[in-house]
């Protein structure tokens, strides 16, 4: 059974460290330290597999941004790249075996020392919030304070009904961001130990291998959503008219 929340594994003083949070931390590992050692490996003219389908994916998502915002592209990338980076080492580091299987057990109940960190709704609200402050902060520093406030508030009644609009539309935007992500991955997990838990060998592998597609699924979804609506908000309020 797979609980809702996450489990406690530790408390530093009134902080609970809890087994998403430590796939967090496992996850930031494997970035930071996966860019130190690129970055000790690149060279100008790329002789090796590895830099070469790096640097291809990269400028595919490069020109993709530059196709949706192309006024604001270089803006925008880092946002979309830094995105679907972590979302996707989330979610299939959360696939390696070991996380979610090896653990403890406290009271009669299975406790995995790491789980999935976007099986978790803290984890993907975090990120929904994160990806809609910097969106807002961007648009400020785009196209300006003055520009920004007209698209949500007017003297017209008409425009006003429709900037009031806007800001539900933008919180509904956090709920359907981190809703779709952990929706998506919480329900794989479940799917997973249950399927597991009935058949040990080879039955299991065809929902592993769902669940690596609606990974990198997810996280070109969130991502690319969050570069969409960093476009639409970094474009001219007047110029959208």
């Amino acid at each position: 059974m797979v609980s809702f929340a996450p489990e406690i594994i530790l408390q530093v003083g009134k902080l609970p460290i809890t087994n998403t949070l430590l796939h967090t931390l496992f996850v930031d590992t494997l970035l930071i330290g996966g860019t130190f050692y690129l970055n000790k490996k690149l060279a100008l003219i790329p002789t090796n597999f590895f830099q070469n389908a790096i640097e291809s994916v990269i400028e595919t998502f490069y020109n993709l941004t530059e196709s949706v915002a192309s006024h604001a592209a270089s803006r925008i990338f880092p946002y979309f790249m830094s995105f679907f980076l972590f979302i996707l080492v989330a979610n299939w580091s959360s696939l390696i075996p070991g996380v979610g299987t090896i653990g403890v057990k406290e009271h009669g109940e299975f406790i995995p020392l790491l789980r999935g960190t976007t099986s978790d709704l803290n984890t993907t609200l975090a990120l929904a919030l994160t990806s809609a402050i910097a969106t807002h902060i961007l648009s400020i520093n785009i196209i300006g304070i003055k520009d920004y406030l007209s698209r949500y508030f007017s003297l017209n009644p008409i425009n006003l009904f429709i900037g009031i609009l806007e800001i539900i539309s933008e919180i509904t935007k956090v709920i359907s961001l981190s809703f779709r992500l952990f929706g998506n991955i919480f329900a794989g997990e479940v799917v997973l130990v249950t399927v597991s838990s009935m058949f040990a060998f080879i039955f299991p592998l065809p929902f592993l291998l769902l669940e690596v597609i609606v990974g990198i699924v997810q996280a070109l979804v969130f991502s690319m959503l969050t570069m969409v609506f960093m476009a639409i908000l970094t474009t001219s309020h007047k110029q959208s008219h």
